[in-house]
């Protein structure tokens, strides 16, 4: 699949870049992606909830009434679970929610949302993107000319550009990372990937082609 290369005025250059078939025209796996969207999720999860079980909460230890006699139940604290104030039966205790996924169908995972943005014209590609300093208005011209003001934009970069990264860092649809961060969640989140011509080479790399 062939692309024309746009410059951040949104004209073409007159050059065209072939899109690695191995990447981004392979049959998408939707389990694959599944698997690696779940992942990175779980991964994102603190795991620090916390509630108190009967032997955690501060009270009294005395016991509440007389044994026998009440015709009542046999209630032996107060910090039982049956009352305001009491512990939590079965209550959240900080966990770990991360797991692992082989490498391949990580990997594989990634190709498939590649594919589908291939699939759906929704990948651009300019010769350059940088600024001489953080300027948030020339980032919103250029996805002006670029016709992807109105999307839900991934950057993806050869490696990390701090200006590029600070002027994009206040709009609230888009997202700059550099290529060896590319992962399923944030190209399926997106509605368009915008990529530079070096940083499609450093996506061939990171898949080891």
């Amino acid at each position: 699949m062939e692309l024309s290369v746009l410059n951040i005025a949104g004209k073409e250059t007159g050059k065209k870049v072939t899109l690695n078939e191995a990447i981004f025209a392979v049959e998408p796996n939707n389990h694959a992606i599944y698997l690696d969207v779940k992942q990175y999720l779980a991964n994102q999860r603190q795991g620090t909830h916390k509630a108190k079980q009967r032997n955690e909460v501060a009270g009294s230890t005395k016991k509440l009434k007389k044994q026998k006699g009440t015709g009542g139940a046999r209630c032996g604290s107060i910090l039982s679970p049956v009352f305001v104030g009491g512990g939590r039966v079965f209550g959240p205790v900080p966990r770990d929610y991360s797991f692992k996924l082989n490498k391949k169908l990580k990997q594989l995972a990634r190709k498939s949302a590649l594919s589908y943005k291939a699939q759906d014209s929704a990948i651009t590609v300019v010769d350059s993107l940088s600024f001489e300093a953080p300027k948030t208005k020339e980032f919103i011209a250029a996805t002006k000319n670029l016709g992807l003001s109105e999307k839900k934009i991934l950057v993806v970069l050869p490696e990390t550009d701090r200006n590029v990264s600070l002027s994009a860092r206040n709009l609230k649809k888009v997202k700059v990372i550099p290529a060896s961060n590319l992962n399923t969640y944030d190209v399926l989140n997106a509605s368009a990937v915008l990529m530079t011509e070096s940083s499609l080479e450093a996506v061939n790399q990171m898949f080891g082609l």
